[in-house]
């Protein structure tokens, strides 16, 4: 078995690269979900912390894509926003759960460091973003508010 792993290695070396650099991305990223202190929920979740523990609900994308549609009741903030620490409103809710909502859930993992570098306490991403919300027929507001 090792002697033709060996083989293919040789014969492939470019594709035996590729594979070993996808191994330590998929490791990398995995560790690093592991330990982060923000975490990646679900609908069911975002509704349960919406309704039971009020949580805050801050939707990532710009200011069109939020008067288009939006989880009702959320504030817009964008990551630049999130980074340069202009967080108007939502500086009074730091001990409350905050739930990060991009297009596809893709987009808010480092402005969900940034919160929680920021002091926040429970920083959630909704998983697939407001692609996956729509997707369940949840209900959206439009508009500024």
């Amino acid at each position: 078995m090792l002697q033709e792993i060996m083989q293919f290695i040789s014969r492939n070396p470019i594709l035996s690269l590729v594979w070993i650099a996808l191994l330590v991305a998929v490791i990398a990223m995995t560790v690093k979900s592991v330990f982060s202190k923000s975490k990646e929920i679900t609908r069911t979740q975002v509704i349960h912390l919406i309704n039971k523990e009020d949580a805050v609900v801050v939707d990532l994308r710009s200011r069109d894509d939020f008067r288009k549609g939006h989880i009702i009741g959320s504030v817009n903030l964008t990551p630049s926003e999130i980074k340069e620490n202009n967080l108007g409103e939502l500086e009074k809710h730091k001990k409350q759960p905050v739930i990060l909502v991009s297009a596809n859930g893709l987009e808010s993992r480092t402005p969900a460091e940034n919160l929680v570098r920021f002091g926040f306490e429970q920083v959630y991403s909704l998983k697939e973003g407001i692609a996956g919300w729509v997707g369940e027929n949840l209900p959206l507001a439009r508009g500024k508010k």
